[in-house]
């Protein structure tokens, strides 16, 4: 043991200090580096499946939390694009107006009469936004109807094809003033008593003439689709298709006129209005 130890101190102060023992620590090791590796390969084996089940178990985590943030975000996204139709609606509404009224409300459509022989809305707006009887109302393309009953928070409005709606017209071409009929359909108009020589050609834009000081002058009403001249008989036929689509409308534009006036009761009792109470 003597002798070893002596040999061990030998060999550590000549390693220490010459370094002849350097090739010697090299050579060893590469030879146990095989050893070395097996003994740690079930160790990092362990490790590795460790990392992998961690790793996937973090990966579905995420790609359940990004599922759902996608979800929402898609939900998100539908309610901007139905935004954008509606901000594009309203937009075009408040440009519809050829001349610029005293105040203006948009009211939105809450209920549709289904009654074939009737035409009518209800909006929610009435009488404590300052809804009256008669109040038109219009959207982007031309004019929708009027109103013909208030409550205190909603109203009901007559559309212009109503069988019992007529709305005074003129033909914005030459200046021709009719009265415009609801047929009951969805879109379309009649003018009755026009005579078979009337200057009036298919495409001829109406316009709100004024009178009966219910609808203000120039507003879109329709466009003449049909004129026939009855041949047996001294009028002619003749239908127009209304410029708003009131089969899609979703909001309506209520236009008070450009007056300080409150509405009477001589405007509000349908005297000028061309209009029928409906039964």
């Amino acid at each position: 043991m003597l002798l070893l130890l002596l040999l061990s101190l030998l060999l550590m102060t000549l390693d220490h200090r010459y370094h002849y023992l350097q090739g010697v620590r090299s050579s060893l090791a590469t030879l146990l580096y095989p050893l070395q590796y097996l003994v740690s390969v079930p160790v990092q084996l362990g490790g590795w499946v460790d990392d992998t089940l961690s790793s996937r178990d973090q990966l579905l985590a995420e790609n359940r939390a990004l599922r759902g943030e996608q979800y929402r975000l898609q939900i998100r996204l539908q309610r901007f694009e139905a935004l954008e139709v509606e901000n594009r609606r309203l937009r075009a509404l408040l440009q519809s107006l050829p001349r610029t009224p005293e105040r203006m409300v948009i009211g939105e459509l809450l209920a549709v009469d289904f009654d074939p022989l009737r035409r009518q809305v209800l909006i929610n707006k009435g009488s404590r936004d300052d809804v009256f009887e008669g109040h038109p109302l219009i959207d982007a393309a031309g004019v929708v109807g009027q109103v013909i009953r208030v409550t205190p928070f909603n109203s009901t409005a007559l559309l212009l094809t109503d069988p019992n709606h007529a709305t005074p017209v003129q033909v914005n071409r030459t200046g021709m003033r009719a009265v415009a009929l609801g047929t009951g359909a969805a879109d379309l108009l009649e003018l009755p008593h026009i005579p078979n020589n009337t200057d009036l050609t298919v495409g001829d834009l109406l316009v709100t003439s004024g009178l009966g000081q219910r609808f203000p002058t120039g507003y879109p009403v329709a466009r003449i689709e049909q004129f026939e001249p009855q041949l047996s008989q001294p009028y002619a036929r003749v239908t127009a298709r209304t410029t708003a689509d009131l089969e899609q409308i979703r909001e309506v534009l209520l236009i008070w006129p450009n007056t300080n006036t409150t509405p009477t009761r001589s405007d509000n009792d349908g005297s000028g209005s061309g209009v029928e109470t409906p039964p």
